[in-house]
């Protein structure tokens, strides 16, 4: 009985084997759960051909929107854990959704295998040219002078962007008229058109307008200044403490992922990121190439949940 239980288990762990050697043998889908033009969409599609160059199969963006993404996260959640789907997702999905949505149908510690960080990209601050404004500290004594007056247009309620203006309020101990919007682009085109005042958006979204002069930036909420607006101080320099935020985007599977076609897919995701045509095509426009591991990943997903957290239970903030 002994000879045949091991005879049958090393009969599996072959075929498993054999399995996993052979992945993919079919298109490898790569479900983004909001809609096509975003900068989460970008990121999967300028990933698409070199993974499929380097494994040697398709991957294709499908895009499902829906409930602030909880629509397409929770279409991965249910998917067979065999390599072939895979989720390319933003900061909302994994870090904010759970803190927002009362009975959120996925759980991003516990649903998904997190295979890495794909890139990240700070955000600016920056206001209508015509707002009598001109840095963060001005801007700061404006607030307090007209309280709840001042609109702060965002791409979404819990969002990056939502979240970082909620984060200065907390700080400055300043208010604003928060104005959710489906999406950064109709946010950001009234601010330059007058409609709305102030906004934090993604920087590769924005530099463009910035430097036409069609938006006045503050401030930028990385670590040090970015190349692509050298004028523009840092939170730090410009006063305000602690106030380092990246919007990114990241990348999982189903829980349950085999671990060969785990390490396969990993690291065909790492010699992507860092090949040099796609990297010039990420970091061109802002994004910072992170392409961290696994265990990494879900170390700085910890840290970003605690962090965002505390922000939205001290803002009260909902989705409605």
């Amino acid at each position: 009985m002994k000879k045949l239980l091991t005879a049958l288990l090393t009969g599996c762990a072959l075929a498993a084997g054999a399995q996993a050697a052979g992945y993919p043998d079919k298109p490898v889908t790569m479900i983004v759960p909001f809609a096509p033009g975003g900068s989460t969409d970008m990121v999967a599609r300028l990933m698409t051909t070199k993974m499929g160059e380097k494994l040697g199969q398709p991957f294709i963006v499908e895009n499902k929107p829906g409930a602030t993404g909880a629509i397409g996260a929770t279409q991965v959640k249910r998917a067979a854990p065999d390599g072939y789907t895979l989720l390319v997702a933003s900061i909302g999905i994994y870090a904010t959704n759970p803190f927002l949505q009362k009975n959120l149908s996925y759980d991003p510690m516990k649903d998904f295998d997190l295979m890495t960080v794909a890139v990240r990209s700070p955000n600016v601050l920056f206001v209508n040219p015509n707002i009598p404004v001109n840095n963060v500290a001005e801007l700061v004594a404006y607030l307090k002078k007209n309280p709840n007056k001042m609109s702060f247009v965002t791409s979404g309620a819990g969002t990056s962007d939502h979240l970082s203006a909620a984060l200065f309020w907390q700080k400055t101990g300043t208010s604003g008229i928060h104005v959710p919007y489906k999406g950064g682009a109709p946010a950001i085109a009234d601010v330059i058109a007058g409609h709305a005042d102030a906004s934090f958006q993604n920087l590769n979204v924005v530099s463009g307008h910035i430097k036409a002069g069609k938006l006045k930036a503050l401030a930028i909420t990385s670590e040090k200044r970015s190349p692509l607006l050298p004028d523009v101080p840092t939170m730090a320099e410009a006063g305000i403490a602690d106030m380092v935020v990246y919007s990114w985007q990241a990348i999982a599977a189903p829980k349950g992922l085999p671990a060969d076609i785990r390490n396969a897919l990993h690291g065909a995701m790492v010699a992507t990121l860092k090949d040099a045509e796609i990297a010039k095509k990420m970091t061109d426009p802002g994004f910072e190439i992170v392409a961290n591991t696994p265990q990494e990943f879900a170390s700085f997903l910890q840290q970003e949940q605690a962090r965002w957290k505390t922000v939205i239970e001290t803002g009260k903030i909902t989705l409605d």
